[in-house]
């Protein structure tokens, strides 16, 4: 359907197709310039009730029990009666306009852009409003992922492609070929796009390209460029070593420490400058002052220009040994003082993607990996290799896994070294595999929790719970004790037979933001599988009695890769005992 859309823009009004893209997206532009629209729920409420001549308290009150503030505006558009109907909203009026949003700033902003967005909302017809407020709230549900939008304009572009003298039949470009065959040929097209999307993630550049060259001189336009983000390569998840022997065979591998914390790129341009980005393409170089300082002290003076894939973790710099993710997390995200950081870091790198002017994406990484150790030095607790070992023996990996969890890691990253051992960044490689100690057969455990609070769903999930607040009983002080939120991993039929079963009432310990909507009866256990634990300073379970000079306490950090992965996460079962039993296995 997106594709047809797409080929009407390409003969149509092919101006227009950098706009439909974004639009379908609902992006402004590059993830990387960090351009949005910043409206929230509260002014767009605003905008749709003095738009509409409607009560706010009203519109807050619908959009409480649709769970969908565009379907509101669509039925408060539909009631409302004007005079002379505005000229009828074009592709690239709404994205200007949406642009002009996302670029205000200053004291008046926020009325301005209530004005622009009651202009667009009186100009909607039939489910233009819906749409419209979803954008803006940043929440478009269309069902429509990146990929699927690269899909589309690959096979547009193939069926239809741009600056052709097109008669007024829509053409087939492919219409020859058998169905097989055409494909195969959309599908190579559409890697060719997405590889080079991954390369260089800027519409502004691309569709230009497409439009006046053509889809196949992408590769020639379109270069990895330092100070531009590539999307990083990930690796799929393993039960255990003995998956990984037969997933390569008799292919040459490596094993690499997953370190638990943020992916950090680092681009070194060549007038010296060196920008920082995340796995998501976010600009991260206001958040890493002191990586910036030490990159120049670590490389050679023959690196001009080039591009690192890391991982910046948080270092203790007394003990010598990395430290959890939660302290990580706890760094100022921008504009950070050198002077103001207390959560040190260790640049831990592990691939080299562009040197001196040149591409290192199709070398193998055995060659990406002698080129890094070339052109930098390590220095303690500033800026490390990875630690590996090339080993085909199982009960060497084996004991190379355990001793990257004792060392505070998450296990381990296993990568061939030559056979198919280049950088695929436009899919989910096979040639990468992680073994991270919570995917493991046998590893790990579940906590019995109790179900005390509820959160009303929103979009696809209104009428129902969207999530619930869990925890344990403490029997010392016969109280329920918050542990952690839970919201995925839940099948349609469960959330309709909780919505049921589970009836409002109050009486539990929490902190304020973690409040729910609804207290429930403490009536049900679930079983969840978690990861690990770590201090919290919201969730209240075993407050005080972790740490002596923290009263915090502890929270399950429930990964989404259990919930994702199509096993069972939570069972449930009415718990109708006395509360003298202990609702949690785990003692404080």
């Amino acid at each position: 359907t997106l594709s047809n859309l797409l080929r009407s823009v390409i003969i149509l009004s092919p101006e227009d197709l950098l706009c439909c893209v974004y639009l379908c997206l609902n992006q402004l532009g590059p993830a990387y310039m960090g351009l949005e629209l910043g409206v929230g729920e509260t002014v767009l409420m605003k905008a749709v009730a003095q738009a509409t001549g409607r009560q706010l308290d009203k519109i807050k009150a619908e959009a409480a029990e649709k769970g969908d503030l565009g379907l509101v505006a669509e039925s408060s558009r539909n009631n409302q009666r004007i005079m002379f109907q505005p000229a009828n909203l074009i592709a690239g009026g709404v994205f200007n306009k949406l642009k002009d949003i996302g670029n205000m700033s200053g004291n008046s902003a926020m009325n301005k852009k209530i004005d622009i967005i009651k202009g667009l909302f009186v100009a909607c017809r039939f489910s233009e409003a819906r749409y419209i407020v979803r954008s803006l709230a940043g929440k478009l549900r269309i069902g429509l992922a990146e990929q699927s939008v690269l899909s589309a304009l690959s096979q547009a572009v193939c069926l239809s492609p741009p600056g052709q003298d097109f008669p007024p039949a829509v053409i087939d470009a492919g219409k020859g070929m058998s169905a097989e065959k055409q494909k195969a040929w959309i599908e190579e097209k559409s890697l060719l796009l997405k590889q080079t999307y991954c390369e260089m993630p800027n519409y502004d550049v691309i569709i230009p390209v497409i439009l006046k060259e053509g889809i196949d001189e992408l590769p020639n336009h379109c270069k990895l460029t330092p100070g531009v983000p590539l999307r990083p390569m990930l690796a799929h998840p393993t039960k255990g070593v003995g998956e990984v022997m037969k997933r390569f065979d008799e292919a040459a591998f490596t094993c690499e420490y997953k370190y638990d914390g943020e992916r950090a790129q680092i681009h070194i341009l060549e007038n010296g400058e060196v920008r920082i980005f995340s796995r998501n393409q976010e600009d991260n170089t206001t958040k890493y002052p002191d990586i910036i300082s030490r990159i120049h002290t670590v490389k050679n003076e023959s690196v001009i220009s080039c591009v690192l894939d890391t991982e910046a973790v948080a270092w203790d710099r007394e003990k010598k040994q990395i430290q959890p993710f939660q302290v990580l997390i706890t760094r100022k995200r921008k504009d950070v003082a050198a002077a103001d950081i207390k959560v040190q870091v260790c640049v831990y790198a592990f691939d080299l993607l562009y040197l001196n002017g040149e591409s290192l994406v199709k070398q193998p990484l055995s060659c990406r990996r002698a080129l890094l150790k070339k052109s930098f030095q390590e220095k303690e607790g500033e800026f490390v290799f990875a630690r590996a070992i090339d080993s085909d023996n199982t009960d060497a990996i084996a004991e190379f896994l355990e001793q990257s969890v004792r060392d505070s890691c998450e296990g381990l990253m296993v990568k061939t070294l030559e056979k198919d051992a280049t950088y695929e960044i436009a899919k989910r490689s096979h040639n990468w595999l992680k073994l991270k100690k919570d995917y493991l057969d046998g590893v790990g455990d579940t906590m019995d929790l109790c179900v005390i609070g509820a959160y009303l769903g929103k979009g696809k999930r209104a009428g129902t719970y969207g999530g619930f607040l869990l925890a344990c009983y403490d029997e010392d002080n016969e109280e329920f004790q918050s542990v952690c939120k839970i919201g995925t991993g839940f099948k349609d039929e469960d959330l309709e037979q909780h919505y049921k079963f589970l009836k409002p009432r109050p009486y539990y310990r929490v902190d304020q933001s973690t409040e729910p909507d609804l207290w429930l009866d403490a009536v049900q256990v679930w079983e969840v599988k978690c990861a690990d634990l770590s201090l919290s300073p919201i969730y209240k379970a075993g407050m005080g009695l972790v740490s002596t000079t923290l009263v915090c306490p502890l929270a399950v950090i429930v990964h989404k890769n259990f919930m994702s992965s199509g096993a069972a996460v939570h069972k449930s079962y009415s718990y109708q005992h006395s509360y003298s039993e202990t609702l949690c296995r785990y003692g404080p």
